[in-house]
């Protein structure tokens, strides 16, 4: 026996805020809402659902687990462009300047990568 994936989850203060831009950032819906959590889905059934949870507190330290995104249809450049205008912001971890990947956060601090990017 072994584990099967079943879900992301995320911690948000903003539920509402965090799966708004989710949704628009990966092309995915709100498939069920309830108890002040958001779940999404992938619009076309490919990916991993995403559930957000509210928390009182928020984000204080760089995360042990991040995604890992590649642009679709686009270049890199264009995608980090797209991100940030839906509100997320360029982040720092420590990466060195000379990396291929481009690291985001969300509206809530979330660290992200946009792979095969320069800065």
């Amino acid at each position: 026996m072994t584990s099967t994936f079943a879900s992301l989850a995320l911690d948000a203060v903003d539920v509402r805020r965090l799966a708004d831009f989710w949704t628009r950032a990966l092309d995915y819906r709100i498939a069920e809402e309830g108890d002040g959590i958001i779940s999404l889905a992938p619009l076309d059934g490919y990916g991993p659902p995403i559930d957000i949870l509210p928390v009182p507190e928020p984000k204080t330290v760089k995360n042990r687990l991040h995604l890992d995104l590649r642009a679709n249809g686009c270049t890199g450049e264009e995608e980090v462009q797209r991100l940030l205008e839906l509100g997320a912001v360029r982040a720092d971890v420590g990466q060195d300047p000379d990396v291929t990947w481009t690291v985001l956060a969300d509206p809530e601090g979330n660290e992200f990568c946009i792979l095969g990017t320069s800065s």
